[in-house]
């Protein structure tokens, strides 16, 4: 079946999110108690109650949470792909709303690493951890490779061996993302830097500095989905699903089948494919940045720029305020927040760059923006193309 044929696009719609992240870092809450807070957020956001929600999806147990919740779902999602479950779990309650499955679905991730191990604790709720990295115990981690920064060094170093990409393109998107970091009060980091900043950062695993490497942060965030049609009548501006897609092609960074190209160049085709645009139509990318060459990848496999080229298309501040592309505008995991799984993060800025909401870091007339979700080791990339309207 043609992509285009699929019922999916602009059924279902956005209609409340929240986050809970600090410029320090580190929340106060922790475990079920910041879930249940950004949850109750994101419903008060969508202007409803516990009592109107019939599905939930959480990266760790659907099962424990609305357990804990007191309600009793009619959809329940639960699948952990990483850094890009939350990506996937819109797509997922997209789809059981359009089928009349469910009405109303919240998703939520909480974590607080930092604080835990300011605690002297063993760590924050991750939504599963390490589960199924176990061959990487045994093929990967006996010969040297540092986790997580060396499996996405080795994709940054086959890029700079196979297309010329620099240390100072791959600097840029850190200087960038700081740019719009400075824009956000909630941002962990919010003074400016230099290519040269970074470059003379030190050296976590080599091509890549410390400052092109995600933060450590504690942080929470929650959507809440429900069909186009009900999210007409509700308190917020509806941002709806017009397009999803998702691939996953290795686990373990040694299974990769090409270290230069991420599975999105198949889930990002496809969801521009289902929602109809193309990627010169998008106005905000949130593109998940645990490193930068993870960025860097998601534009050129995302059809942002040709593959090969994301060095020179990042070059000169295109990415930043004021750029050609606002590429994540809430500063981002380099520079705003990055408990673990970031995804979540991703969804609640693209939402609220289509409301209008942003404050002084607002992209003028945003209708598109693209969230694309990165889990595990460059594995499994989720794309979700969003709009301010259901038809195009």
């Amino acid at each position: 079946m043609n992509q285009t044929d699929r019922t999916l696009r602009g059924a279902a719609a956005l209609v409340g999110v929240a986050e809970q992240v600090s410029a320090t870092g580190e929340l106060d809450l922790r475990g079920r108690e910041l879930e249940t807070a950004v949850v109750k957020a994101a419903l008060d956001d969508a202007g409803l109650t516990l009592s109107d929600v019939d599905g939930v999806c959480h990266a760790a147990s659907s099962m424990q949470f609305a357990e804990y919740l007191g309600i009793h779902p009619r959809f329940t999602e639960a699948t952990n792909t990483g850094g890009s479950s939350f990506e996937l779990h819109v797509e997922h309650a997209a789809a059981a709303i359009a089928a009349g499955l469910c009405e109303v679905v919240v998703g939520v991730y909480a974590a607080t690493p930092r604080s835990d191990r300011k605690r002297r604790r063993a760590g924050g709720r991750r939504g599963g951890g390490r589960a199924g990295f176990e061959a990487t115990l045994e093929w990967e981690l006996p010969y040297g490779l540092r986790g997580p920064m060396g499996s996405y060094a080795l994709a940054a170093s086959r890029h700079m061996a196979e297309f010329g990409t620099t240390s100072e393109q791959l600097a840029q998107i850190a200087v960038s993302t700081r740019e719009w970091a400075c824009l956000n009060p909630q941002a962990r980091y919010q003074e400016p830097i230099t290519i040269s900043d970074v470059l003379d950062s030190p050296m976590e695993s080599s091509p890549l500095h410390r400052l092109d490497c995600c933060l450590v942060t504690d942080g929470a965030g929650a959507f809440v989905m429900t069909s186009a049609e009900r999210a007409r009548t509700l308190r917020s501006k509806p941002v709806y699903v017009l397009g999803a897609g998702t691939c996953h092609d290795h686990m373990i960074i040694s299974q990769m089948p090409d270290l230069a190209t991420t599975p999105g160049a198949i889930s990002g085709p496809s969801a521009f494919a289902m929602a109809g645009v193309k990627p010169t139509d998008v106005d905000v990318l949130m593109g998940y940045d645990s490193f930068t060459i993870t960025a860097l990848l998601h534009l050129e496999d995302l059809g942002f720029c040709k593959k090969g080229e994301g060095g020179p298309f990042a070059e000169d501040g295109k990415l930043g305020p004021g750029g050609s592309l606002a590429m994540n505008t809430n500063g981002g995991g380099l520079s705003f927040t990055h408990p673990g799984m970031y995804g979540m993060f991703l969804i609640v800025e693209a939402v609220r760059q289509l409301r209008g909401d942003c404050g002084p870091r607002q992209v003028p007339d945003a209708e598109i923006a693209v969230a694309h979700g990165s889990g595990m080791v460059l594995s499994s990339m989720s794309t979700l193309v969003l709009g301010t309207e259901a038809t195009l």
